[in-house]
């Protein structure tokens, strides 16, 4: 039976509140990280407060994704945002480093149920030519998260106190959870089968190993750990696929790789985290280091990306609902992404700063326009049983990608510059302050080697645009359905002269 409009709305609100508390708690916490580690007195231990969020929100994916198909997305969404209020509170009242990241591994666990349950709500409610349109909307947490969380982080803990960072989360998650209790459909699973066991514990032993042994291998002391991690990655991924292949209910679906629409949405999703995700992080030191900027304004380069990507991804979700149409936006999207990496490999440093801001919103442009869309696509092609799961894949490989890629960019970025840098600097400790008040020649010298240094890394991540532009060309063409008979559950009402609400 159709949702009432009243009702639609609630949902949204509700989802796209969610994803946004989702989204915004690790931006909101970087700002603090400093202060919670020195409070707390355990500073050489400070990344796991980030580390063990995303590692758990990672690994969580494809378990919550077919739980979700067996026992329906309401059950999952809600128990997720239950746990995701008490594990912030608990993560406020953390007496010691211990606790806060045992908390934040619980809490990444709980937001990986909200941000899968929420875009699998989306698909269960909409048709699929409806779909773009409002899992943009809901997208859009993602973007809007990374430009104001720092600011909110930073107001919070300079004018409360850090626990507060956490804090916040639980009358914002309550309210959103009264709205979802009202507005999200009970939406049946496909039974209570088998669960799939040996998949998720390979699987999971698998995505730890390769997550650990990346973030290890940028630490030349940690070498034998990454190591031996990267070989148990091998084993357990290797023996992950061998399970998946005989399952009679898989976690991840393999067989539907042999689906197009599928295995080339797949790709593309992996390009956002491998292309762009993995560059932002290292984009400020770049600009302060290349360009000579402070901190304060290397940070709109970021910034610029990001808002083309909110942009384009509102834009193009409408506009896809609207004609149905969807191949021309990931094909221009990664044209366009790979042609401003390549811009930005050959700009030569001391240019005004606006134009690599205008390169860099016009890759984010390139990005948003399919960051949503080609998860509404790939949902299209699923069997109504298994869009939680396939969901979850699509999610999966876009984190892997942006994990891997980002450990590896920051590995290759400490050896050059350590191999190049001028006598008398000494990359272990070289900050930008360091280099702004070195002679004018040294600082010419340190501009020229990072330039070189990220140039490579530029046409590298153009490379990959590339190969979704190939996967884009492979996407077969169509038009998404506005066929009521399409529709996997209960679904919005259908205006009279519209086929979209």
């Amino acid at each position: 039976m159709p949702l009432s409009p009243l009702r639609f709305r609630f949902l949204v609100i509700s989802l796209l509140t969610v994803s946004f508390l989702g989204a915004l708690d690790n931006t909101v916490v970087s700002t603090a990280l400093a202060t919670v580690a020195g409070d707390l007195g355990a500073l050489e231990d400070m990344s796991w407060i980030i580390v063990g969020y995303t590692l758990a929100s990672t690994v969580l994916l494809p378990v919550l994704g077919k739980l979700g198909d067996m026992i329906g997305p309401r059950a999952v969404f809600l128990g997720s945002l239950i746990v995701f209020i008490v594990s912030s509170v608990a993560c406020g009242f953390a007496p010691s480093m211990g606790w806060l990241i045992a908390a934040r591994v619980v809490q990444g666990m709980s937001s990986a149920g909200l941000q899968l349950m929420s875009q699998t709500i989306i698909a269960e409610t909409t048709t699929p030519r409806q779909r773009p349109k409002y899992m943009a909307i809901i997208g859009a947490a993602f973007p809007i998260a990374i430009l104001i969380g720092p600011v909110i982080g930073g107001l919070i803990t300079d004018y409360w106190t850090w626990p507060w960072v956490f804090w916040v989360n639980a009358p914002v998650g309550i309210v959103a959870f009264i709205l979802a209790v009202i507005a999200v459909p009970h939406l049946d699973g496909g039974g209570r089968s088998r669960f799939d066991l040996a998949g998720a514990a390979t699987l999971t032993s698998g995505l730890v190993s390769l997550v650990l042994a990346v973030t290890w291998v940028v630490d030349r002391q940690q070498t034998v750990a990454a190591t031996a991690a990267f070989a148990a990655a091998g084993v357990g991924l290797a023996a992950f696929v061998v399970i998946e292949l005989r399952s009679a209910s898989p976690i991840v679906p393999l067989r539907h790789l042999a689906n197009r629409t599928i295995a080339t949405g797949i790709v593309i999703s992996a390009i956002i985290g491998i292309g762009l995700f993995s560059i932002t992080a290292y984009l400020p030191t770049y600009f302060q280091m290349a360009y000579r900027t402070s901190a304060t304004v290397s940070g709109l380069v970021p910034i610029a990306t990001v808002f083309g990507m909110l942009v384009s991804n509102l834009v193009t979700g409408w506009l896809a609902s609207r004609s149905g149409h969807y191949r021309v936006f990931p094909l221009a999207g990664t044209i366009l992404g790979a042609a401003g990496l390549a811009v930005m490999a050959i700009l030569p440093v001391g240019l005004p700063l606006w134009v690599p801001m205008v390169v860099m919103a016009l890759v984010g442009l390139g990005t948003g326009a399919f960051m949503s869309l080609i998860v509404a696509v790939v949902q299209s092609a699923a069997p109504r049983s298994e869009i939680g799961a396939v969901t979850a894949t699509v999610n999966l490989v876009r984190q892997v990608g942006a994990t891997v890629a980002t450990a590896l960019i920051g590995g290759v970025i400490g050896f050059a510059v350590a191999a190049a840098l001028p006598g008398g600097l000494d990359a272990a400790t070289l900050t930008p302050a360091e280099v702004h008040g070195a002679s004018e020649a040294i600082q010419a010298q340190v501009a020229e080697l990072y330039r070189d240094v990220f140039a490579p890394i530029f046409f590298a991540l153009a490379g990959t645009y590339l190969v979704g532009v190939v996967a884009s060309l492979l996407l077969p063409p169509g038009r998404l359905s506005d066929d009521p008979d399409d529709i996997p559950s209960a679904a919005p009402p259908r205006h009279p002269a519209r086929s979209m609400p």
